[in-house]
């Protein structure tokens, strides 16, 4: 009996996978039973409100308002998050990723090559960031052998990360101010990846739509070969619709959320009001997608659509439209086993907490 005793009293893991945005910070938390991640809980609080700003706003918060926030999102009943193990999203403003092409010299000699060339790739000081590298796996050709003056002159690719050191103690502060307990931070692409394309090959594009900016990731063998940022967001759409209607920017941004790009109750036709910020944000994607294809000779095979912007209705049909290839809605919640009655509501809103639940799911692991 003491034995199985032992079993079935065993504590459960249990972590928070954090995303702090620039309008919104999300939580979700999970907890693990056998090799199944289940869902805990979830929870979103808008910073708009704390910054002066209108729900849904992008606003650049001091620290000490970001704990302010987190601490009443943590604390906040309906949430009921239960543990104080997490991990942490960085920005992807606040790092650097870059891949460089290096001599195959060996791992004990590699690391001192990467510390001297990483410095022609990171245009700030070095001792302002803190750096981390990894190889990625090389293709394999069937006719790879080749003579023996081509192997000595191999060369190897590595993904080069860098974080602002500034950034990394603002987290720390942070951590330390709202009794969390940390086990990574980790910059919210690859959160994303974790979530969403984890099994896919590629090449496929992570659209991320965000209030502010939409970051384009371009994702081959799960590594992050290209990347852009866009300084267009769903938060143009909310003034759009409110200059086309004359509402508030509050009730703008309820309506947006609302309607989407469709007709509201008395016939006002949104629609417009997004196509004006997508054709931007296309046309600047289409641009940056042209410039993979000249260089590798490949087309994208689908794009994966994370971000709050994204969950837009009937944005998704509008992005099928300009990509002409496969546009799907990442839905990071199929990882995890979520209540039957969750599922639908899970499915609309699950773009949106993409890099929170590939925190978590990170975090289960380690712990």
């Amino acid at each position: 009996m003491s034995f199985l005793s032992s079993i079935f009293n065993k504590e459960e893991k249990r972590a928070i996978g954090i995303d702090i945005g620039s309008s919104a910070i999300k939580v979700v938390e999970l907890k693990k039973k056998g090799e199944k991640a289940i869902l805990e809980t979830y929870g979103e609080l808008s910073l708009g409100p704390y910054g002066g700003a209108i729900i849904g706003q992008s606003v650049n918060l001091p620290t000490e308002k970001i704990i302010e926030a987190l601490n009443d999102l943590l604390s906040e009943k309906e949430v009921a998050i239960t543990t104080k193990v997490c991990g942490m999203a960085i920005p992807f403003k606040a790092s650097l990723l870059s891949v460089m092409e290096l001599p195959d010299v060996g791992q004990k000699e590699l690391a001192t090559i990467v510390a001297t060339e990483a410095r022609k790739y990171i245009p700030v000081p070095m001792s302002e960031v803190t750096i981390d590298w990894s190889v990625i796996p090389p293709v394999k050709k069937e006719d790879e052998e080749g003579s023996e003056e081509k192997q000595k002159n191999k060369k190897i690719q590595l993904l080069l990360v860098a974080i602002h050191n500034n950034i990394i103690n603002q987290y720390k502060e942070i951590v330390e101010r709202t009794a969390l307990e940390a086990k990574f931070f980790e910059i919210e692409v690859f959160s994303s990846i974790r979530a969403v394309l984890e099994g896919h090959s590629g090449p496929v594009l992570i659209f991320d739509m965000g209030a502010s900016t939409t970051k384009l990731y371009l994702i081959e063998r799960g590594i992050v070969e290209y990347s852009h940022t866009i300084n267009r967001g769903s938060q143009e759409i909310t003034s759009n619709i409110s200059r086309m209607t004359g509402l508030s920017m509050e009730e703008s941004e309820m309506m947006k959320r609302t309607v989407g790009m469709g007709k509201t109750s008395t016939g006002v036709d949104l629609t417009e009001s997004a196509v004006l910020v997508a054709d931007h944000i296309f046309s600047e994607a289409n641009h940056f997608l042209f410039e993979y294809q000249k260089k590798h000779n490949r087309n994208i095979k689908s794009v994966m659509m994370i971000g709050g912007g994204s969950a837009l209705r009937g944005f998704r049909d509008l992005a099928a439209q300009n990509f002409k290839v496969e546009v799907v809605a990442g839905n990071p919640f199929e990882k995890v086993q979520v209540p039957a009655f969750l599922e639908n509501i899970l499915r609309q809103t699950g773009p949106e907490f993409a890099v929170a639940v590939g925190c978590a799911l990170r975090c289960l692991e380690d712990i």
